[in-house]
């Protein structure tokens, strides 16, 4: 059985090399040290199984669900993360993504997942569809705006206030790229389109400066 493990950690590599191999004896593994790598693998041949990282050098795993979804290769990925937060489990469920665990599970439910996937099944934590359960019936009775988290709100008004990319970048010390990744989530969040429409959104809002 042909299995890629994409993570930029090579300790996590090494464990879950582990681990695999006592869930499938007969796993073949490559490795991926980066988003970029980890396409090239899955684009020139197939795997069974992949496990794949969000945060990784070049191209994130979301990056990666979001191309091979594009393009329509069918493989059985479970993506095994720091992030815990819901939103980035439903986003990768979207794109495809079989399963969706915590790098802080124990060994006995990364081998769960690893089999509930491989029989053609989905796997996220109970904490966690309990977590997606109970915030999705809490958010029918919230503004669109109070469903952000405080960084996103924060950039959602400097978006509203007409503040580009860069300067918001600049202010928050952090990269252009992860204002435009705010931004997209933001804008899915609210169920709008585009800067224009957040624009008109913070006014009627009394959100504006």
């Amino acid at each position: 059985m042909k299995v890629l493990i994409a993570d930029d950690h090579s300790i996590v590599r090494e464990g879950l090399k582990q681990i695999l191999k006592e869930v499938i004896s007969n796993a073949v593994i490559d490795e991926a040290t980066n988003g970029d790598d980890a396409l090239e693998f899955i684009k020139k041949q197939e795997y069974d199984f992949v496990i794949m990282d969000i945060s990784m050098p070049g191209k994130s795993g979301l990056d990666v669900l979001n191309i091979i979804k594009e393009r329509e290769i069918v493989s059985k990925i479970l993506v095994l993360t720091m992030h815990p937060q819901e939103q980035y489990a439903i986003r990768a469920l979207k794109l495809g993504a079989s399963g969706y665990l915590c790098k802080s599970s124990l060994y006995e439910e990364l081998a769960i997942a690893i089999k509930t996937i491989l029989s053609g099944k989905r796997y996220i934590s109970t904490s966690l569809a309990e977590s997606i359960l109970f915030d999705s019936l809490e958010d029918r009775n919230k503004s669109p705006h109070e469903k952000l988290s405080e960084r996103q709100f924060q950039i959602m008004r400097m978006l509203a206030n007409g503040k580009s990319v860069s300067e918001i970048a600049s202010q928050l010390f952090i990269s252009d790229k992860t204002v435009r990744t705010h931004r997209i989530r933001i804008l899915e969040k609210m169920n709008l389109k585009n800067n224009a429409e957040l624009i008109v959104y913070a006014l009627k809002n009394n959100l504006i400066e």
